[in-house]
């Protein structure tokens, strides 16, 4: 290697550690984060409960067929408003072979009761006129010839029970499906031509269709046991419905559950609230909603914001950090109140005027930013 590459990587070396040393050295200057201070002020601090839960209707029935069958015909659609005693849907009944001839057989075997007895009621009328029988044996084939005739009326009408479903086929007949209450037809289930089973003692039945009064709603939802405590039946809050762009309606606080469910670990108890809804509001039921309510309100108490707070990770004890006379910073442990999650009323140890650090050094260059545009 000759002397000339020598003394160019000798300079090169040298410039490569100069710059290696300026770097730290601006590094190194570089001066101490300022930090901004903010001054406790006085505010109102509320808090408050939400529940999480759904606006349904109060009263909202089911409609089940007393006989089974097919779905013959559905005479309104979902959405529709219906009156107390309307039309709902009407049900065809297949009657089961067996029932029905077993029906028959007891309509035959009536009817020659009947016949039978029809024809010792005339004889023992006629012996009874030429004094033959007494009035008791006429009396009595009297009352067997009602009572045959009584057993095959009742025979008839069980087959035709079996067969149609009803004795009268008219609006009170029980392929009739109608409306219990008024209000608004929610949901229909079934579709003409499905098959349905009676509600009786050993099955619920199939759902024909849902009709709930919607101009009474109420909310329905669930606190934390921490929470349940701090509320009292008749209370008035606040049910905001985020679809329809956060609305908040007027409610009072119904019912409070005295015994919780405990769900994913946490203890929850159900709260019902009536819920005074715009009658000029597409209100549906199901919608989400939240119920917020009021526990605690104070007026014009000194506050901080809450991000301020530090704890010591040793006391768990609350400080905040005060700008003293020198321009030092020094921690002071204050005492706590009401918090809403965004400011915290300071009970001791901060007084007004006091400045108090700012962890947060990007909140200053927002400002900055701010003032420049």
């Amino acid at each position: 290697m000759n002397k000339t590459v020598k003394i160019g990587l000798t300079i090169i070396a040298i410039l490569a550690l100069a710059f290696v040393l300026k770097y730290f050295k601006e590094a190194n200057g570089q001066s101490i984060d300022e930090f901004t201070t903010e001054e406790p002020y006085y505010d109102t601090v509320k808090t408050k409960v939400v529940a999480t839960g759904k606006l349904n209707p109060e009263e909202e029935i089911e409609l089940k067929p007393q006989v089974s069958g097919i779905i013959d015909r559905i005479l309104v659609e979902e959405g529709d408003i219906v009156r107390k005693g309307d039309l709902i849907a009407k049900i065809r009944v297949v009657p089961n072979e067996q029932n029905l001839a077993s029906a028959a057989s007891r309509i035959k075997t009536a009817a020659l009761a009947a016949n039978n007895a029809e024809v010792l009621y005339k004889r023992n009328t006629a012996l009874f006129e030429k004094g033959v029988i007494s009035q008791q044996d006429f009396e009595n084939s009297e009352l067997s010839y009602n009572q045959a005739k009584e057993n095959l009326k009742q025979a008839q009408n069980d087959y035709q029970i079996i067969e149609q479903g009803s004795l009268s086929g008219g609006s009170s007949a029980n392929t009739n499906i109608v409306a219990q209450i008024s209000g608004t037809v929610l949901e229909i289930p079934v579709r003409e031509g499905d098959q349905v089973i009676q509600s009786n003692n050993f099955n619920a039945g199939t759902t024909i269709a849902t009709v709930a009064d919607m101009s009474i709603m109420i909310f329905e939802g669930k606190v934390d046991e921490a929470e349940v405590g701090k509320l009292k039946e008749g209370e008035d809050i606040s049910v905001v419905l985020g679809a329809i762009n956060e609305k908040a309606f007027p409610a009072r606080l119904t019912f409070i559950a005295p015994k919780g469910v405990e769900e994913n670990g946490a203890v929850q108890f159900t709260i019902k609230a009536d819920v005074d809804v715009e009658s000029s509001k597409n209100i549906r039921a199901g919608y989400s909603a939240n119920a917020e309510i009021e526990v605690e309100n104070k007026d014009s108490v000194l506050v901080i914001k809450e991000a301020l707070v530090q704890f010591n990770r040793f006391t768990d004890a609350p400080f905040v950090e005060i700008l003293d006379e020198n321009g030092k910073f020094k921690k002071k442990e204050v005492r706590l109140g009401t918090s809403d999650g965004i400011i915290v009323e300071i009970v001791d140890g901060v007084e007004e005027g006091d400045k108090i650090k700012v962890w947060n050094k990007a909140s200053k260059e927002d400002e900055e930013e701010e003032d420049i545009d």
